[in-house]
């Protein structure tokens, strides 16, 4: 029988031995991570009960259910079955006891300062792991301060720990300079209970669970996306409602990559989210010859949903940039290790939002490629990988963040000798049964 593909050791690494086998199987990717925290948080700013089907069960979401019970909410156990959420009113949160810990998400803390900007007379102190306290907030604290926020923090209020003061806030017209479905997402929250309409344009269209849910929840949100404009009119009551959750296509592109790059494989991942502002990893691997097939293609709680089947193929050189980089922000760690494998030189351009992830990105997955022997160029914005030689395992650090971690994983699966991969239990972040996946594919 051939070695299992990946062990997990007693000093939490992943210890990765390539078997020379293909995968195959289906796979139940876990929920998609954004609409999970968008479902806890809406139903939070709900009156009435909230239902989520299929959340994701992670590190992050659970930092957002902790937050909210201390806001008030009331939040049964985190399970993918069914969770409820009973809420308060988006401007009804009360003032906890102790500082809110976002842990490790920043997409807990950037919304949650947009939701407690605009509870009036109310005082709240956010802080997160050491991590999340060096990532920049700033470029949520500015657009927020525009609507009459006071925000205090680090560097010039710029970092966590942040103190914020409730306001009554004013609605604003703002131009991000950015494509953040972050920045984009606090606006609108902190617009929730502000009288009149606010108004957020983006140099592209970023990820649009936010407009999508507020709709389903009531919220009067007016969406221009060749003008990649977004308006909100307040104040808005939402109601409860049945969230189901798809899941999630940055999850499902680990193993999309996976079976491109290795010989014989044939994969089927059903139910995955294939909302078009998060498609960009299907467009990049389509670019690349990658033979990925929707079926099944249908609509749940307002999202695009599919079956995505992938075989593996010969991946060639692409280059990805511009307008295409905010719809796969996310899967910029795992496209670089497809290019790894490609023949010819992947160029990625406009993806300098990667250094300031939980990682610097970018610099790590270049470091860790060239451990294994591939050639890339680390530039300011991007990198170039020039593909098609074999890689060689070695010892690799995942640098506690979580997508590093599982995009290195597929990488020393098809390495020729052992790998291990350090401080790899950050995958539990939002991927908490990917050894457990591997492992049955491989």
């Amino acid at each position: 029988m051939p070695m299992a593909a990946i062990t997990i050791t007693s000093d939490d690494a992943w210890q990765i031995q390539p078997n020379g086998q293909p995968l195959r199987g289906t796979i139940h990717v876990p929920g998609d991570k954004s609409i999970s925290h968008r479902a806890l948080m809406l139903g939070a700013l709900a009156t009435g009960t909230t239902y989520i089907q299929g959340l994701l069960v992670g590190d992050d979401t659970c930092s957002t259910a902790a937050c909210f019970r201390e806001l008030g909410a009331t939040i049964s156990d985190l399970n993918s079955d069914l969770v409820t959420v009973e809420g308060i009113g988006s401007d009804r949160l009360k003032e906890p006891l102790d500082v809110l810990n976002a842990g490790n998400s920043g997409t807990t803390m950037r919304l949650l300062l947009g939701i407690l900007a605009a509870q009036t007379g109310r005082f709240f102190t956010l802080t997160g792991d050491a991590s999340l306290r060096s990532r920049p907030m700033g470029r949520v604290v500015q657009p927020l301060t525009q609507m009459g926020a006071q925000i205090w923090g680090r560097d010039g209020h710029r970092r966590a720990p942040l103190a914020v003061l409730g306001q009554a806030l004013k609605p604003i017209t703002y131009t991000s300079p950015i494509a953040s479905a972050q920045v984009k997402s606090a606006i609108l929250l902190a617009a929730l209970p502000t009288e009149g309409t606010t108004i957020l344009r983006e140099p592209y269209r970023s990820r649009d669970h936010s407009e999508r849910m507020l709709q389903a929840f009531g919220a009067q949100v007016t969406v221009i996306p060749e003008e990649a404009t977004v308006e909100l009119t307040g104040p808005c009551q939402l109601s409860g409602q049945t969230v189901i959750v798809p899941g999630d296509i940055s999850s499902a592109a680990f193993w999309l990559v996976a079976a491109s790059i290795t010989p014989g494989s044939e994969l089927l991942l059903t139910n995955v989210g294939v909302n078009p502002t998060r498609t960009g990893i299907l467009d990049a691997l389509w670019n690349m010859g990658a033979d990925i097939t929707l079926e099944n293609e249908r609509m749940a709680t307002g999202e695009p949903v599919a079956d995505l089947r992938v075989r593996s193929a010969q991946l060639q050189g692409t280059t990805i940039s511009g307008a295409l980089i905010p719809r796969l922000i996310d899967e910029i760690p795992i496209l670089a290790v497809a290019a790894a494998f490609a023949t010819g030189t992947t160029q990625i351009r406009d993806a300098a939002e990667l250094r300031v992830k939980e990682s610097d990105r970018l610099a790590a997955i270049a470091t860790q490629l060239q451990h294994l022997g591939a050639t890339v160029t680390e530039i300011s914005d991007g990198l170039d990988i020039t593909g098609g030689a074999p890689l060689y395992g070695n010892a690799l650090e995942s640098y506690g963040d979580h997508r590093m971690a599982m995009s290195l994983a597929i990488a020393a699966l098809n390495a020729k000798g052992s790998s291990r991969i350090h401080q790899a239990s950050a995958a539990a972040v939002s991927y908490p049964n990917f050894v457990t996946t591997l492992q049955h594919i491989a």
